[in-house]
């Protein structure tokens, strides 16, 4: 074992520019995967996140309107009453502006609201009053104090004045919803006392699907989840990290075959050296040994650079997060989150690619003939 430590130390100092060239070839896979990663991560999270602050954890739908007294569970941390109104939103025309209209979901939620809604100034609400998505007033060319109107299907028309606009990141969010108070959607559809539902927040948004079914158990509710609002969106965040995933760790193959030629070139450089030590003594074992530890040195020594310099990477993405046109990404900045488990996958998969490419050499050494060679 420590001879062919040996002949791998000297074989690798032998060819000190190829060795470099090959152990940056790693780095620089490891480090770009590592980095995507990283940033992949943090647009689901962000994403999911955004979608959270304007989403409740469970949404509990009544079958009779007349029959929806509040739900009870443990895991239930905050609860509004909820009626949803589809409007047409207007607003007139002011000194050097023209009138503006756009269509929106309102939430007509009650008292609980802010607690369920954190972050998005539902404590503004009252009636009369609105909260609107920032994206969603600024296509109305509305600012906080301005009077707006909303006209529902019912062809019932009520005044409204923005009292705070909030902005989550989602940008389908921003531009499309927006709360009121739950006397106000009752009028705007002629349903005075009714509710539609209730909007839950619990502990842990993870186990919504758990709670969701104790809570319909009594058969006064049918409810659906955060994770089932947006089944469509998680499942394809899933498989589009696992596709970034498999096509960069491409790279990190591309990086393997270098040290493969590198030690390919070392074998037929070196046939009459590997003879003569198999007359000195040596075993094949052991010359392919001293390849393997090649392997595993300039593997090493590539993953632990990749490693750092994709940690860094990450890191000044985090500090400088890039920004992105939230119409199309739905989230206005791209943020990074570093997962010690993807950087231990990645280098996982990088040493193991490494080590297969160091029997690249294996039956070339096999078959090595000292005596035909030496003659």
């Amino acid at each position: 074992m420590r001879f062919a430590l040996f002949l791998a130390w000297k074989n690798l100092n032998h060819r000190r520019l190829q060795s470099l060239v090959a152990i940056l070839g790693v780095a620089a896979g490891v480090a770009v995967v590592t980095a995507a990663l990283s940033l992949t991560n943090g647009f689901i999270r962000e994403l999911i996140d955004a979608t959270l602050k304007a989403t409740p954890h469970v949404l509990l739908f009544a079958y009779d309107p007349k029959d929806a007294p509040p739900p009870e569970d443990p895991a239930i941390t905050a609860k509004t009453p909820v009626l949803p109104v589809k409007a047409l939103l207007t607003r007139r025309a002011g000194e050097g502006r023209g009138a503006a209209s756009d269509f929106g979901t309102l939430f007509g939620v009650g008292e609980g609201a802010p607690a369920v809604y954190p972050g998005l100034g539902l404590e503004a609400l009252s009636p009369g009053r609105a909260v609107l998505g920032s994206a969603l007033a600024a296509s109305l060319g509305l600012y906080p104090g301005e009077e707006f109107f909303a006209l529902a299907i019912t062809q019932k028309r009520r005044k409204l004045t923005l009292a705070h606009t909030f902005a989550t990141g989602n940008y389908l969010i921003d531009a499309g919803y927006g709360f009121l108070s739950l006397e106000d959607a009752q009028a705007l559809l002629e349903t005075p006392g009714m509710i539609a539902g209730w909007h839950l927040r619990i502990r842990d948004p993870e186990r919504a699907r758990e709670v969701a079914e104790r809570l319909t158990a009594s058969g006064r509710y049918w409810a659906r989840t955060w994770q089932d609002l947006n089944r469509t969106l998680i499942e394809q965040l899933a498989l589009q990290k696992r596709v970034i995933g498999i096509v960069l760790s491409l790279i990190v193959a591309v990086a393997a075959l270098g040290i493969a030629n590198v030690l390919v070139l070392l074998t037929v450089e070196k046939t009459p050296e590997l003879a003569l030590l198999r007359v000195l003594g040596a075993s094949s074992g052991t010359l392919l040994g001293s390849f393997v530890w090649q392997g595993l040195l300039l593997g090493g020594a590539g993953v632990l650079l990749g490693d750092l310099a994709g940690y860094l990477l990450a890191r000044y993405f985090q500090a400088h997060p890039l920004g992105i046109p939230g119409d199309l990404y739905f989230i206005t900045r791209l943020p990074v989150e570093v997962r010690p488990s993807d950087f231990a996958l990645v280098s996982a998969v990088a040493l193991f690619t490494v080590l297969l490419a160091s029997f690249a050499p294996l039956f070339r050494v096999l078959r090595l003939e000292p005596g035909k060679i030496l003659r």
